[in-house]
């Protein structure tokens, strides 16, 4: 009997053991996550269109991308309310419509390398020192927004884009 109780309690280590890294796993899980950038975001899809708030925010031409993603926010949102499924190019005349520069922008392809339709597609304008990114797309569930810092290419987007007309 004293060889069992010996098995038993070793098979009793061996599971302890085992189990500790995923109690460390779940307790880390329970912590609070690390703060993230600033983030919009709408459901707007495209049997919905998104929602334009009553009071018009304005843009800040010396403010930050912080400052300025309510505006941003506000200028997309009424770009999707005219059009449930618009492309990159629409996103981009509304954005210049309301006072962003054209330079300061870029946007994804409206179609993939085999002439499908993305899921989504983004744009983004950079005004002083910060990125205003924007995602559309039924895949992601709508519009979002986030700002984020420039990337050492002094871009704000990673990847290919599409000439700006």
């Amino acid at each position: 009997m004293g060889f069992n109780r010996r098995a038993r309690r070793s098979q009793l280590a061996v599971v302890a053991l085992l189990a500790l890294p995923a109690i460390t796993v779940g307790l880390a899980a329970c912590s609070s996550p690390a703060p993230s950038p600033t983030k919009s975001s709408s459901r707007a899809t495209s049997s919905a269109p998104a929602a334009v708030p009553s009071v018009v925010p304005t843009v800040d031409p010396k403010g930050t991308a912080k400052d300025n993603l309510g505006y941003f926010d506000y200028v997309n949102r009424r770009t999707i309310a005219a059009n449930p499924t618009p492309n990159g190019q629409q996103f981009i005349a509304g954005l210049v419509a309301a006072g962003f520069k054209k330079a300061d922008m870029q946007v994804t392809a409206d179609k993939t390398t085999i002439d499908l339709q993305p899921g989504s597609l983004q744009f983004s304008v950079l005004i002083n020192g910060g990125c205003l990114v924007g995602q559309f797309g039924t895949d992601i569930g709508g519009y979002h927004s986030e700002v984020v810092p420039v990337l050492d290419t002094g871009k704000c987007l990673i990847g290919n884009t599409v000439p700006i007309h």
